[in-house]
């Protein structure tokens, strides 16, 4: 199996629809073994490591508030304790939080959302790391969207994050080389997840006419991509930003 041997995390596992619970299973069949991490839905994050120790993997659910550095930290020593060094990060807890101009965003919304979609990148690349580094093998994988390179109205924190995640992805493949790490992005357009779900029928079909597909990629579209980020078959690919966005950044009409 591509993956079998190596320890991956996926933050932001624990919802039923999305990417990081497809991602997470993805890797698991590829013979990975996975940690999940979540916070708010914790259950859904437990019930996934389940699943996977079902396919015959070891798996491990994690309770992580990815915005604090300590918490992450602890997570880390734990999972490294019960399974070992991670060899894989997969960052992919995000939130938009809100939807409203620079003029009515709060700084504690700014400051909290950058945390959980940029410094929770950083806080698990940092502490992945010195075990990547001493094993000389390493996969990082960095889940961004079409606001980080479109921008977005309303999105001014969201959209600066996930640009910023293309930024640390880049500088990880340019440390990282030497090591053997490589660190790439996977840029979103739509994806038919939980989220996705709650918005209005009105504003799925604009968005969706958008595309050079009309339809929104589904969440395992997306973890085909993480997975072959993270297997041998992609060892020369670093500092990229895979563009899956259907289209959605091309003149469409």
């Amino acid at each position: 199996m591509l993956l079998e041997g190596k320890l991956a995390l996926v933050t932001g596992a624990s919802m039923p629809k999305g990417i990081g619970k497809h991602a997470a299973l993805t890797l698991a069949k590829q013979g990975a073994d996975v940690v999940v991490t979540g916070f708010h839905h914790m259950e859904g994050a437990v019930a996934l490591a389940e699943e996977i120790k079902a396919l015959g993997r070891k798996a491990m659910a994690v309770r992580m508030d990815a915005t604090v550095a300590a918490d992450v930290a602890k997570g880390f020593a734990a999972i490294k304790a019960e399974l070992g060094p991670v060899d894989i990060v997969v960052n992919n807890a995000a939130l938009m939080g809100h939807n409203i101009s620079i003029a009515k965003t709060t700084t504690e919304e700014w400051d909290y959302e950058v945390k959980l979609c940029l410094n929770s990148a950083f806080y698990c690349i940092k502490q992945a790391w010195p075990d990547m580094c001493a094993k000389k093998w390493g996969r990082i994988v960095n889940m961004t969207s079409v606001a980080g390179v479109l921008g977005g109205a309303g999105q001014t924190s969201y959209g600066a994050a996930k640009a910023g995640l293309i930024a640390l992805a880049k500088s990880a493949a340019l440390e990282g080389a030497r090591f053997n790490i490589t660190a790439n992005s996977v840029l979103i357009g739509i994806c038919a997840t939980d989220g996705y779900d709650l918005l209005p029928e009105p504003v799925r079909q604009a968005v969706e006419k958008k595309t050079v597909f009309r339809r929104p990629a589904s969440p395992q579209e997306i973890a085909d991509a993480i997975a072959y980020l993270c297997s041998d078959s992609a060892a020369y690919m670093t500092g990229a930003a895979m563009n899956m966005m259907g289209g959605l950044d091309l003149f469409v009409f």
